[in-house]
């Protein structure tokens, strides 16, 4: 019971229960009734989608454009339940009537009368105001909109309809038939009960929901994109994919950010770098990824990312080809490659994580330091033992991460501009205090009351 895996593991217990109290929400807050739910998007997300609330017993909607796109999400929904029968998981009878809840149609005009719609089509937000726009015109009165986005702002898609308070984001994560975590995006005109409905939702379907504001990325995948940076470049200062992810994984994290990527899908990654690119002129282009990218290496679905993947094994191999990429990225930025220690690839990684989850803190994306650790707990692979990225800073002492951070800033490679540390980082730090006695937008808790 005094052991620090105790500790960790008795704050992800609290910590989960806590991320379902949402500020400005309380047992007498509306919510509307949802017993029918529409998917827009067939893919494999869109499949995921609806059968989380086939298995929950709600009758769904599957929506897509194309007939093609349609058999074959269907064909994985089917896939996917039989494989859970032929494990023992569920019935054969089970899996029919599960099944036969989902309704493929082609027309908008089959979504009308659903309680709530889920859009969950390409990541561009041209072809998600072309959905919205569409909803908007044949939902019905008191029908929630919301959006499957990753990192896209919640607020223009909102205002892409005439009712913004209907809308929010669910950002579920893939496989969403299986994973535990789903962000739920409170847009600034999202209704109280919408959100109310959105929390209820989650718990019917078996999801853990923690609530995030609006920024790129919201907290997972804000948090990701800082974490990746960091990886990348160590790849250019002398480590390779297979020392960064034995070192993060040997920490405990499920896999490290090379095998993750390869098993999300390098294509998915590269959409978000190059809006990045064309949002941001001067951000300096992360040419290993990209090349990877342009050679068509998208991961395990097309057997060939960062690792190659034999046919019918998930086996990552280390592959010449991408060591060749490596090697004359770092000539071209005229790199001499050094000796990475384990300890620096963990730390750095791990840092990146803290310290833009700080940031997440004291803007009020997130509502307390311990919804980030349920994010990363239930959605990254983090290792519950640790008990989440802002538990684990807290416990090593915040003081002792801005001393390490302040080495990091010290190698020009590293970007000394991206280990500038969060105010609330700092904050925190000179007043001996940890994550935990923060509260919404980086407020001070009074020091010896409850934490959590």
């Amino acid at each position: 019971m005094v052991s620090d895996e105790s500790k960790a593991l008795r704050h992800a217990f609290f910590a989960e229960r806590a991320a379902s109290k949402v500020r400005g929400l309380d047992e007498k807050t509306a919510q509307r009734k949802i017993a029918s739910v529409a998917v827009i998007g067939a893919g494999t997300m869109g499949g995921g989608i609806a059968m989380n609330f086939a298995n929950a017993g709600i009758p769904v909607t599957l929506l897509d454009a194309r007939q093609e796109a349609l058999d074959r999400g269907l064909a994985g929904i089917r896939k996917n339940y039989e494989g859970a029968v032929a494990k023992g998981k569920m019935k054969p009878d089970e899996a029919t009537k599960r099944a036969a809840l989902i309704t493929p149609a082609m027309d908008f005009a089959a979504a009308k009368n659903a309680d709530l719609v889920i859009e969950a089509v390409f990541e561009d937000l041209a072809v998600k105001k072309d959905v919205f726009k569409r909803l908007d015109a044949v939902m019905k009165r008191g029908a929630i909109l919301a959006t499957n986005t990753s990192t896209l702002d919640v607020d223009r898609i909102a205002a892409f309809t005439k009712r913004p308070g209907d809308v929010l984001g669910l950002h579920f994560f893939s496989p969403a038939n299986i994973m535990r975590l789903l962000e739920v995006v409170r847009a600034k005109k999202t209704r109280p009960d919408v959100l109310a409905t959105a929390m209820a939702v989650a718990r019917k379907i078996g999801k853990t929901a923690v609530v995030s504001g609006v920024c790129d990325g919201f907290i997972g995948n804000r948090m990701i994109n800082a974490y990746s940076q960091q990886a990348l470049l160590m790849l250019e200062e002398g480590a390779s994919p297979q020392q960064v992810d034995k070192a993060i994984e040997k920490f405990g994290f499920a896999m490290g950010p090379f095998r993750m990527s390869d098993l999300a899908g390098n294509d998915i990654s590269w959409h978000i770098r190059k809006r990045h690119y064309a949002e941001h002129p001067k951000q300096r282009p992360m040419r290993i990824a990209d090349r990877v990218c342009e050679l068509g290496r998208f991961g395990q679905k097309t057997g060939l990312g960062w690792y190659r993947y034999e046919a019918g094994k998930r086996d990552a191999l280390p592959d010449p080809v991408v060591d060749e990429i490596i090697a004359e990225e770092r000539k071209a930025l005229k790199i001499t490659p050094r000796k990475i220690p384990d300890a620096e690839i963990i730390d750095r990684l791990l840092y990146a994580l803290v310290n833009e989850g700080a940031r997440i803190l004291e803007e009020g994306i997130a509502q307390r330091a311990s919804d980030i650790d349920v994010v990363y707990l239930t959605g990254y692979g983090f290792p519950v033992h640790r008990g989440g990225p802002m538990f684990h800073a807290s416990r090593i002492g915040l003081k002792s991460v801005l001393r390490r951070m302040k080495e990091f800033a010290a190698n020009p490679h590293a970007g000394p501009a991206f280990w500038k540390p969060a105010k609330l980082l700092v904050k925190l730090a000179a007043e001996g205090l940890s994550f935990d006695d923060a509260s919404d937008k980086g407020s001070m808790k009074k020091k010896g009351g409850r934490r959590g």
